[in-house]
């Protein structure tokens, strides 16, 4: 019990230290209101003093409230000072670029990072409202930034906030030229935010330059230059942006590339940090697309679409029979997006990630196109094939895709959302669907069914115990076949990839939030031309492939 009391008067001294270096009038009430109800909040004040959030390659990202760790106005400020700082140290000129979103907290954490870099003699460039991310990625190359900074936190729970760094040319290379930072800068950059001194002592200077409307206008011409001018735009489709920020620029871009604007889900049309409508507001969700089909049932929609509130991520909803609905998995929709390109005759390099289908691989193969494949992120799918040659597109099975890596070298949910529209409609031209599609390449190259097994946890110590168990009792059969490939990923990244001649499994540990995901895949073939028959069976064996995983992970 001494010792508690000890732990609980340690953690209370770091408490007051913060709070006299705190700027932040409201946040420290609050923090002030946590020592308050001592003893009975020493959980949740250990919790926010277990450590600093760590500054890794998706930057930084955590529950918004004080203390070290956490997101607030302190942990941003030191954040900005150490990245500027990181920026001279490494010679970079230019400006740097912010942007932000809806989420609570995210324009005063931008407008923070610009009075900390023009303290620091840096000019800064804000963009002028909240906007996706990918127009922030677009404008660290249209403007010739040192580097850009998006203060969101995707698809996480409204509780968070996050903090994104991108490179410009001059520090990232040509590969990483407005890409979100890889190791070894993101280590760098970790080690100069903790060199930073007092933060109330980080000199602040002036508001920065806001930057005006045509530079978003600038995005949307050229994000409608990525489809052909003169294809069919016959589409009827239904929207939602999920209370992000994704609509106007979206239906801006519809319109602009000669589309009829999509019709927006009403209560989720605009911006708002609470997202009321979803339980997570993440279209993978259960229940979050619900509006969407609704509003798509009543308007006749050919096809539905829904972005992430930063709009970097695309899903796609389908007509599935006479009456229902259903959302096209990433990789259906990745495959989809390849072969049109293909088909476009679009030529260079083709790139997905570990945990992606293998379907791609089939089709760059079958089609002699370059093909690589990388570790999660489009922070390593931009990067693909190290310069051997170009990339010219790239997805991952998380709804992210990039049509246009000249355009944006990031996943982009409008550019992507444009590409669906103009494959759709062109296969409305010719009596045909999205499916329609699909079923021709699992006629071609065999069913590729993908599932996930996604388990979210209260305690991480559940995730790193089903790792130690999954490498300590390895399977050694899967659907009765023998496991013929194992990698363990390990120091590199911590997965584990077990293969069968007709199936995979790839589990790791999520990089943004806090769930353990075992990504599975079964290859059917089709040798008599019935693609139904062959999705039945492919369905049953994930079905049992799923089983099998969650026994050996203990779940």
């Amino acid at each position: 019990m001494a010792a508690d009391t000890t732990d609980i008067d340690d953690i209370r001294e770091q408490a007051r230290r913060w709070l006299a270096d705190d700027p932040d009038p409201v946040s420290r009430d609050e923090l002030t209101a946590v020592l308050d109800r001592l003893p009975t909040s020493a959980s949740d004040l250990a919790d926010r003093f277990a450590g600093p959030l760590t500054f890794g390659t998706a930057g930084l990202r955590g529950p918004l409230r004080a203390g070290p760790n956490g997101m607030n106005l302190a942990v941003v400020t030191q954040a900005a000072a150490g990245l500027v700082g990181w920026l001279t140290a490494q010679g970079g000129t230019g400006p740097l670029v912010i942007g932000y979103d809806a989420r609570y907290g995210s324009r005063q954490f931008a407008e923070r990072t610009a009075q900390v870099a023009t303290g620091a003699g840096r000019p800064a460039l804000l963009l002028p409202r909240p906007l996706p991310t990918p127009v922030l990625a677009y404008a660290v190359r249209k403007l010739g930034a040192v580097a850009g900074v998006m203060v969101t936190a995707s698809h996480n729970p409204p509780q968070d906030n996050g903090y994104k760094v991108y490179l410009g040319a001059e520090l990232g290379g040509e590969l990483g030229a407005g890409a979100q930072i890889v190791p070894p800068a993101d280590a760098g950059i970790e080690a100069a935010i903790r060199a930073v001194g007092p933060v109330t002592e980080v000199p602040l200077g002036p508001p920065g330059e806001v930057l005006g409307d045509d530079l978003v206008a600038s995005y949307v011409e050229r994000a409608t230059a990525v489809i052909a001018p003169d294809g069919p735009r016959d589409l009827t489709v239904a929207y939602t942006p999920l209370h992000g920020v994704g609509a106007a620029v979206l239906t801006a871009a519809f319109a602009r590339a000669g589309f009829p604007v999509p019709g927006v889900v009403p209560e989720q049309a605009e911006p708002d940090p609470a997202f009321p409508t979803v339980s997570f507001p993440n279209p993978e969700e259960p229940g979050a697309v619900d509006l969407l089909i609704a509003l798509a049932d009543s308007t006749g929609a050919d096809l539905a679409i829904a972005n992430d509130p930063d709009a970097d991520r695309c899903a796609v909803v389908v007509r599935e029979g006479a009456t229902g609905w259903r959302m096209l998995r990433g990789d259906e929709v990745g495959a989809l997006l390849a072969d049109h390109l293909m088909r476009r005759g679009v030529t260079g390099l083709y790139a997905t990630t570990i945990v992606s289908s293998s379907l791609l691989r089939a089709m760059c193969a079958a089609r002699g196109l370059p093909y690589d494949e990388t570790l999660t992120g489009f922070k390593w799918i931009v990067r693909a094939g190290g310069g051997s040659a170009p990339l010219v597109y790239g997805y991952e099975e998380a709804l992210g895709y990039c049509v246009a890596p000249d355009h944006v070298r990031d996943k982009d949910g409008i550019t992507a959302a444009l590409t669906v529209a103009e494959l759709a409609a062109g296969l409305k031209a010719q009596g045909h669907t999205l499916t329609d599609r699909l079923d021709e390449l699992a006629a071609e190259f065999g069913v590729h069914h993908t599932d996930q097994l996604s388990v979210r946890v209260d305690d991480l110590r559940e995730i790193a115990d089903a790792m130690a168990r999954i490498r300590a009792a390895t399977p050694t059969t899967l659907l009765g076949h023998p496991v013929d490939s194992t990698q363990d990923l390990l120091p590199d990244a911590d997965v584990v990839i077990l293969r069968t001649g007709a199936a995979r499994v790839v589990i790791r540990p999520s990089g943004t939030e806090p769930k353990l995901k075992a990504y599975l895949e079964v290859v059917e073939p089709v040798p008599d031309g019935d693609v139904a028959a062959a999705r039945a069976r492919a369905a049953a064996a994930i079905a049992q492939l799923r089983t099998e995983i969650a026994a050996a992970l203990g779940l």
